[in-house]
C-alpha cells in the first residue's frame, strides 16, 4: 500500500518575480533553487525556493503573473502556511529580523500546538513560523550562503491550515483515502497528520461558511504531497478515480513526476515523487542562476525567454 512522506511542496502566484525573489532570498533566506517555466503556459515563470538542493518537504514555488488581481478571501482555501525552525531561541531571532526589515508579524503564540510567530509576505500570504525540535526528516540540507545562521534557518513546511465549507468530507477524504491520521478534533476544526506524530506532514482543517476564495496575488493554487515513486501516483490515482475524483493521471514535470485532483470543495491537490530533483540539469553550485527548461521545451528557449523579464537580484 502507497503511503505519503510528509507535504512536498507548495504552491502560489506573485505579481512580480523580482519583488517575491527579495523576500524569499534576502529576508527568508531561502535559497532559489530553481527558475524554470509553468510547463502549461511558458510565458510564466516557475520560481522554486527551499533549502540548498530544494529537497523535498521545503520548497515554496511561485508562478509570476504580472496582471494578476487581488485575493478575494472566502471559505474553501489555503489559509496559512507552517514554516518549521529548529528551536524557541530561533522564534526570537527571527521576531528580531522581521522588525529590522519592517515585515508583518505578531508576538510569540500558540498555533496547532506549538509556539509560533505569525508574518506575511509583501503580497498578503500569510506564514506562521513553528518550532519543531522533533522533526526527524533527514532531507533538511542548511544552505551555507544564506543570510540567515544555518542554526535558524528555515527547515521547511509545516502546518498547512485549509479553510473548508464541508470539514466531514475533506476530514473523510484525508483520513481514508491518504491514511491521515487525526491528532486532535475540536468545534468545527481538525488537526491531522500524513506522518504520525510529525508536522511536516500536517494539515489543519477548518470549517468556514459563505462564498469561495477568488485567488488572485497572495493566494496558494495548491499543496503537494510526497510519495516516493510512480508506482505510488498510479495507486492513488486509481483511489482518488474510485471515490469519484478525477485526476490528470501522471504527468512528467522532469524534476519530479506528479498528478493533480480537485477536491469536492474546489481546492487543488498534487501528488509528487521525491525525484529525481533539481540536480538533474544543473550543479549543486549553480542551482538557480539560470532559466531551466524541461527537454520538451528547450528548443523553443529563445521563444520563452522574449517574453519573460529577468529577475532582479
Amino acid at each position: 500500500m502507497a503511503q505519503l512522506l510528509g507535504h512536498h511542496d507548495i504552491s502560489m502566484y506573485t505579481k512580480d518575480a523580482s519583488e517575491n525573489n527579495a523576500f524569499y532570498k534576502n529576508i527568508l533566506g531561502l535559497r532559489r533553487v530553481k527558475v524554470s517555466v509553468n510547463q502549461e503556459n511558458p510565458t510564466m515563470y516557475h520560481i522554486f525556493h527551499g533549502d540548498k538542493t530544494g529537497s523535498p518537504g521545503t520548497e515554496l514555488t511561485f508562478f509570476e503573473m504580472p496582471r494578476v488581481g487581488s485575493t478575494l478571501r472566502g471559505t474553501n482555501a489555503y489559509e496559512r502556511i507552517g514554516l518549521l525552525v529548529p528551536t524557541q531561541k530561533s522564534l526570537d531571532y527571527w521576531k528580531n529580523r522581521f522588525e529590522s526589515y519592517d515585515v508583518k508579524h505578531s508576538e510569540v503564540i500558540s498555533y496547532a500546538d506549538r509556539a509560533a510567530l505569525h508574518f506575511e509576505d509583501p503580497e498578503g500570504l500569510r506564514f506562521v513560523l513553528q518550532v519543531s525540535e522533533e522533526d526527524q526528516r533527514s532531507s533538511f540540507e542548511p544552505w551555507e550562503n544564506s543570510s540567515v545562521p544555518s542554526e535558524h534557518q528555515i527547515t521547511g513546511l509545516g502546518t498547512i491550515e485549509i479553510t473548508v465549507s464541508d470539514l466531514d468530507k475533506m476530514t473523510q477524504t484525508l483520513t481514508d483515502l491518504f491514511h491521515f491520521t487525526l491528532v486532535e478534533e475540536k468545534a468545527e476544526e481538525v488537526l491531522l497528520q500524513s506522518v504520525s506524530g510529525e508536522v511536516f506532514g500536517e494539515v489543519l482543517l477548518k470549517k468556514k461558511e459563505g462564498p469561495s476564495v477568488r485567488l488572485g496575488r497572495g493566494s496558494v493554487h495548491h499543496l503537494a504531497f510526497r510519495v516516493k515513486d510512480e508506482e505510488d501516483l498510479i495507486y492513488f490515482s486509481e483511489k482518488l478515480k474510485e471515490r469519484g475524483l478525477e485526476t490528470t493521471g501522471v504527468v512528467d514535470r522532469y524534476y519530479f513526476k506528479s498528478l493533480y485532483y480537485t477536491d469536492s470543495s474546489g481546492i487543488v491537490f498534487e501528488i509528487a515523487t521525491d525525484g529525481p530533483g533539481f540536480t538533474m540539469d544543473s550543479s549543486v553550485q549553480e542551482l538557480g542562476q539560470t532559466l531551466d527548461l524541461p527537454p520538451a521545451l528547450e528548443d523553443r528557449r529563445n521563444e520563452i525567454e522574449g517574453h519573460l523579464k529577468p529577475i532582479e537580484e
